[in-house]
């Protein structure tokens, strides 16, 4: 591939020069036609988005007919990325070849329904000039209002839960990937920002466009091979693997592109201030994977744990800090308040080991329909023999069993999925982690789960655990609904791109009946409803680091302790 690049400025920016030399009609078809190949072959959730959101990803005639009239080739991009946005899946999302990212030095977020900065670097912009402050209103930029930018940016911006995407449209307003947003390259050096302040004025400010990166303008001509028709085969996602565990690690691999502009997304400190009197034990070295600690309320000892993320550098070593935190807690507090805000979610097994900890008894895990291709059954078929001949353990042989065993059943009987499967271990019931006595060693008092609408995938798994094993209430906001496990594949003999695509659906206990699904036992866009319901998005919480937030879920602990007595 030539990308049409130009040299950088002193900032890191490159404005690329525009060349009349682009793909071909039949080369953007074929990259898009193994686009779609890839998700007919290999998209887990196809007959839900089909029935559910009337999204059909089989009928590409429409999407043929764009191609045909785009302009140019970033005109084609944007294409292939509305086509996979139509999914509304928050694993899956088209991505450009390009580093570009233009940037504006301060962040807004959605509060109390409207579009408020809550970060400003001032460095970049500094109060003599900038005087504009955290909580103020971003009324329009470059003539758009707010909310018109937040429809323009939604399909940049798919995280399956209409609230987690308008957030995310909201923060492409002031940080734009062309990675994600083809036309990034377009604006100009400057953009025109109305600020609506608290005090009722309205101001105007001119701000530079802070621009890294190596744009992408042009990605032809790229010649054809003589003879060679301008259909591209499919590729293979799954391939050959060396290490038996490759397949199993993949399935399990349930976690979201970390978004741009979101505050403390995958952070290890919570979004709010801690509660008054917060004794804090873990979070201060680089060292600690959590951030933990006590705080006294209504007469009782109350622990907090804040779980960022479920993808560890070590899961050994996070597994044995978090059950040092258990057992402590366990001695010397009467409740547990466990923080998954904003979690990107991460590996199934790493959510089943936690929930380990955290439920004393018998619990069914999240289970996954996998899509039956011969692909997954060759390489879970070849991961078995190298693991029967390394000497794996009986359980990991016994789990690779039951996963051949389902894919091949319901491959020969032409289903598009398998029925429910246990990713993590042989069986989707498991049993809480025990001492040398065989006695459970995870907490036993009352616990309580903070999630919101950016607790997603593996971050969707664990309350989802929680509430159908009915362990305690989920405090907060429905979360994202990234139902499945996922995975990242270059696309495109030509175009070059990376797609991620779905390649399952996680499994309830329950079907789950809402007034936007179909009643179904999945997480994929439906999502997980709290049982006690507070948003921690307003201009209160935004402005007091959230205090109110922090006095309601403080009540409802003390609630719930008391129930329990």
């Amino acid at each position: 591939m030539r990308l049409n690049l130009t040299k950088f400025t002193l900032l890191g920016c490159a404005c690329a020069v525009s060349a009349f030399a682009q793909l071909t009609v039949d080369q953007r078809i074929a990259d898009f036609q193994q686009l779609v190949g890839l998700y007919v072959k290999n998209y887990g959730p196809y007959e839900w988005k089909r029935d559910a959101l009337k999204f059909d990803l089989f009928k590409t005639a429409p999407w043929i007919d764009r191609i045909k009239a785009a302009k140019d080739d970033l005109d084609f991009y944007e294409v292939m990325v509305d086509y996979v946005a139509n999914m509304n899946d928050a694993h899956d999302n088209y991505n450009l070849p390009s580093s570009f990212v233009a940037s504006l030095g301060f962040s807004v977020d959605i509060y109390d329904g409207k579009v408020l900065v809550d970060s400003i670097t001032r460095t970049r912009l500094p109060a003599a000039s900038f005087p504009f402050q955290i909580g103020d209103e971003l009324i329009s930029a470059d003539g758009k209002s707010a909310e018109q930018l937040l429809q323009d940016f939604s399909k940049y911006s798919i995280f399956a839960n209409p609230r987690s995407t308008r957030r995310q449209a909201a923060a492409r307003i002031t940080t734009r990937p062309q990675s994600r947003m083809p036309h990034a390259v377009d604006l100009g050096d400057n953009a025109t920002v109305v600020i609506g302040r608290q005090s009722g004025s309205t101001e105007t400010y001119t701000i530079p466009w802070l621009k890294t990166g190596l744009p992408l303008r042009v990605i032809g001509p790229v010649p054809l091979p003589q003879g060679a028709s301008p259909q591209a085969d499919i590729a293979n996602p799954i391939g050959n693997e060396a290490d038996y565990m490759a397949p199993l690690r993949r399935l399990q691999n349930c976690m979201v592109t970390e978004p741009y502009g979101i505050l403390n997304f995958g952070g290890r400190s919570p979004i709010f201030n801690p509660p008054p009197g917060f004794q804090m034990r873990l979070g201060r070295v680089p060292s600690d994977v959590f951030f933990s600690g006590t705080f006294k309320a209504g007469g009782y000892n109350i622990g907090f744990i804040r779980i960022p993320d479920y993808a560890p550098n070590d899961s050994n070593a996070a597994l044995n800090q978090f059950f040092g935190e258990i057992a402590y807690f366990q001695a010397n507090t009467d409740g547990l308040i466990v923080d998954e805000m904003r979690n990107p979610g991460g590996s199934v097994l790493y959510v089943n080991q936690i929930a380990q900890l955290l439920i004393p008894y018998t619990f069914r895990s999240i289970a996954f329909e996998v899509r039956a291709t011969p692909d997954w059954i060759v390489s879970i078929s070849s991961s078995l023999v190298q693991a029967k001949a390394q000497g794996a353990p009986q359980w990991i042989l016994d789990e690779l069993q039951v996963i051949f065993d389902q894919l091949k059943q319901a491959n020969s009987e032409n289903r598009g999925r398998t029925g429910p499967l246990p990713l993590s271990y042989s069986r989707i019931d498991i049993d809480p982690f025990t001492d040398n006595l065989g006695s459970p060693i995870a907490y036993t008092k009352p616990l309580m789960v903070l999630v919101d609408e950016l607790s997603a995938s593996g971050g969707d798994a664990f309350p989802a655990t929680i509430q159908d094993n009915q362990r305690g209430p989920l405090f907060g906001m429905r979360t994202m609904g990234a139902g499945g496990n996922v995975v990242s594949t270059t696309i495109g003999a030509y175009s070059e791109g990376v797609t991620s695509l779905t390649e399952s659906l996680m499994n309830r206990k329950n079907p789950i009946v809402t007034a936007e699904y179909p009643t179904a036992p999945y997480v994929e866009n439906i999502g997980v409803r709290p049982e006690i319901v507070n948003d921690y998005m307003t201009k209160d919480n935004l402005l007091t680091g959230g205090r109110p937030f922090v006095d309601a879920f403080t009540a409802a602990m003390v609630d719930w302790i008391k129930k329990n007595q």
